[in-house]
């Protein structure tokens, strides 16, 4: 992937796709065999692949303002989210008004609940990133890999904890379910880092 405006334009509006469609679907939990986690599994790793990606290509910098930018982005679905709830329903619409409330309020609380995870664990994964760049330079699938890792458990640890706590959840089953999925994706996606990466080297980042 070559360093340009489009192409930073293109990997920054998947990681905002995948941030916001995860605060979405996270309110329902679902079941992979003995693992029981939230359907947000299907989104949510995509930004630290994304971030990791910039943070190769682009830099440090760039990568933490994406960070930002998706602080951003949940603070403002979360307020839109919470006019929604609120306004007023018309009159054929009120009889469906408290499963609206319901499913909606669900996603605030877990909108709420991602982005204090995402806040702590995107800056570990950045900071972590490129402390591994400059020990490793040679090395790509090691800070891919060891600071999204890494920055997962933080992530799944605050987020479910949040999000879930006093709704009669195994809290640690659901905790440690996140950590084994998202690892087992962070290691499938490793080939997709190096194919978006390639041609790219420390040397050339800013």
């Amino acid at each position: 992937m070559k360093k340009n405006e489009i192409n930073f334009a293109m990997v920054g509006c998947v990681f905002v796709t995948a941030l916001v469609t995860s605060n979405i679907l996270a309110s329902k939990v679902i079941h992979l065999g003995p693992l029981e986690v939230p359907a947000a599994i299907v989104a949510y790793p995509f930004t630290f692949l994304m971030t990791d990606v910039i943070g190769e290509i682009w830099g440090k910098a760039h990568a933490q303002k994406i960070v930002y930018v998706g602080i951003m982005c949940q603070i403002i679905s979360l307020a839109m989210i919470g006019a929604a709830i609120y306004l007023p329903p018309a009159d054929y619409m009120a009889g469906y008004n408290e499963e609206y409330r319901n499913v909606l309020g669900s996603t605030a609380r877990t909108v709420f609940a991602s982005l204090v995870g995402f806040m702590c664990s995107q800056t570990c994964d950045v900071i972590l990133f490129h402390k591994l760049r400059e020990l490793f330079t040679d090395r790509k699938w090691l800070r891919n890999n060891a600071s999204t890792m890494c920055s997962q458990v933080v992530d799944s640890v605050v987020f479910v904890t949040i999000a879930f706590w006093g709704m009669g959840m195994n809290l640690p089953v659901m905790i440690v379910s996140q950590i084994i999925v998202k690892w087992i994706i962070a290691l499938i996606d490793t080939p997709i880092f190096y194919a978006l990466t390639r041609g790219n080297s420390p040397e050339k980042t800013v």
